[in-house]
């Protein structure tokens, strides 16, 4: 059973844990714009091709990776949480990507 914590030995486990947080946090920020930017050649590349941005297969395999083997302590579900807001926030890009172009193509064309 584990020993039972003074207050100024929680509020140093706290300040820790809060810290190591704030450094993941930086580091997740860091990875998920490095993954919009690869995004954005993803919509360049589906524009030329004509393909949707929503691809319920490609996502479904991007969450299916994500979860197997997956050690925890986030369950699967969570994993299919978070990645599918992250898919989420990546398809509205690709949209306002897609936009943007149609407006420009518009403004040149008139």
């Amino acid at each position: 059973m584990a020993q039972k914590m003074t207050p100024a030995e929680a509020e140093a486990l706290l300040a820790e844990c809060r810290q190591k947080i704030d450094a993941i946090d930086a580091q997740l920020r860091e990875l998920l714009n490095r993954r919009a930017a690869i995004v954005e050649g993803v919509v360049r590349a589906k524009e030329t091709l004509a393909m949707p941005i929503y691809e319920p297969k490609r996502e479904e395999n991007v969450v299916r990776r994500v979860t197997e083997g997956n050690p925890g302590p986030l369950s699967a579900e969570a994993f299919r949480h978070i990645f599918e807001t992250i898919m989420a926030e990546m398809r509205i890009m690709q949209q306002v990507y897609l936009d943007r172009n149609s407006q420009a193509a518009k403004g040149t064309a008139e």
